[in-house]
């Protein structure tokens, strides 16, 4: 069976996103802010939720975009799409959403209109007047963009970005997705040592090891689209049979320090649940004072900020000596990811290039320094 398939990522990412779903071999149709149509059949919903590193859930949409620009045209447009090919007698389909710059702005009443279509639909189907949903839940979603609805099944459940290794995150943890595509960025290589020295829960230094490992992000985990009828079980276990297949060995190294102890314990058991212990070395260290060592390397990291370290001015004052101490390590390329505005000021010195992403939906930036500095000094 043909199926429309949609991928979501948080803001920003949507090229890497992109790039993924192309090497996977399916074709993109439609790219929007924070999501991604392509095509794909039965396998290519568990290939997605298996191998997809910087998505946060993959959805089949039931449907074309439909006109929506009051509760009737809502009604109808969604009562015509083929719920009963996903959806079965027992099942149970709660509805969630969100509306955009259109007519129709009260979600509560969407979600209402939309619930009362699809049973309207599957009851006609199997001759029921009240379906009893008390079987395998299928979350429905709808998506109003501009007077016309979209109308999606969630396959994921949890979302992507929960690949299962992290279990308890520590404060203000960065998400895995946005973690994978930082250290993307910053082009990790098997002879480039990559450093985060506040590591907080390892996840930066953990995503890059299983990108350089190859290791698929979903491999150890399960999804909500297990339990429908329409996908059959033998699609999950070829998607995680070519996950193990596509696993490599490395000599890439990771290391993953902080000047808090604790930290450091959580890392290192978050990295044994993935898989790359013996890849990511965690240790106690002060990220002000960390050497080189004479190594070719990229220092990767999430600085802590705001209720991580107390208050906005020791952030300002740890940014100050960062600058201090990272020039020293040049020809070190860096990126650091911050949500403080003037970042650059106190860190003293203008990014080569910063990107606008999202942690969730907080605004951050990736600063990036690539460049020599002596060599842009004498330009």
């Amino acid at each position: 069976m043909q199926l429309t398939l949609c991928a979501t990522c948080l803001f920003g990412l949507e090229h890497l996103l992109g790039e993924e779903i192309d090497r996977l071999g399916f074709r993109r149709l439609e790219t929007m802010d924070g999501r991604i149509l392509f095509e794909g059949d039965e396998q290519a919903v568990a290939t997605a939720n298996v191998f997809l590193r910087f998505a946060e859930r993959v959805y089949i949409q039931l449907g074309p975009w439909f006109s929506a620009p009051d509760f009737d045209a809502l009604f109808e447009g969604t009562r015509a799409l083929p719920w009963e090919l996903f959806i079965r007698r027992e099942d149970a389909f709660p509805v969630k959403g969100h509306t955009v710059r259109s007519t129709l702005t009260s979600v509560p009443a969407c979600q209402k209109i939309v619930k009362k279509a699809i049973a309207t639909r599957l009851g006609s189907h199997y001759g029921l007047a009240r379906m009893p949903e008390t079987g395998v839940t299928c979350q429905v979603v709808f998506f109003i963009l501009r007077d016309r609805a979209q109308l999606l099944l969630d396959t994921s459940g949890e979302p992507l970005f929960k690949r299962g290794y992290r279990t308890d995150t520590g404060e203000a943890p960065i998400r895995e997705t946005l973690a994978a595509a930082i250290v993307a960025q910053s082009r990790p290589r098997e002879n480039v040592l990559l450093w985060d020295p506040m590591c907080g829960s390892g996840t930066l230094a953990i995503e890059a090891a299983m990108q350089m490992r190859r290791i698929a992000p979903g491999k150890s985990r399960s999804f909500a689209a297990e339990q429908y009828a329409a996908l059959p079980p033998s699609v999950w276990q070829t998607a995680r049979e070519q996950a193990a297949d596509e696993e490599i060995s490395t000599a890439f190294e990771a290391y993953a320090s902080d000047i808090d102890p604790a930290a450091v314990a959580l890392a290192e058991a978050n990295a044994r649940r993935a898989g790359v212990a013996d890849t990511v070395r965690c240790f106690c260290a002060d990220a002000r004072s960390i050497s080189a060592e004479g190594r070719r390397g990229t220092i990767v990291t999430n600085p802590p900020y705001g209720e991580r370290l107390g208050t906005v001015r020791e952030a300002e004052a740890l940014y100050r000596d960062m600058g201090r101490h990272f020039r020293s390590l040049a020809p070190w390329q860096v990126y650091v990811i911050s949500s403080h505005p003037e970042f650059e000021r106190f860190y003293g010195r203008r990014a080569d290039k910063v990107r606008k992403l999202y942690n969730g939906m907080i605004p951050c930036y990736l600063y990036q320094y690539f460049k020599n500095e002596k060599a842009t000094e004498k330009s």
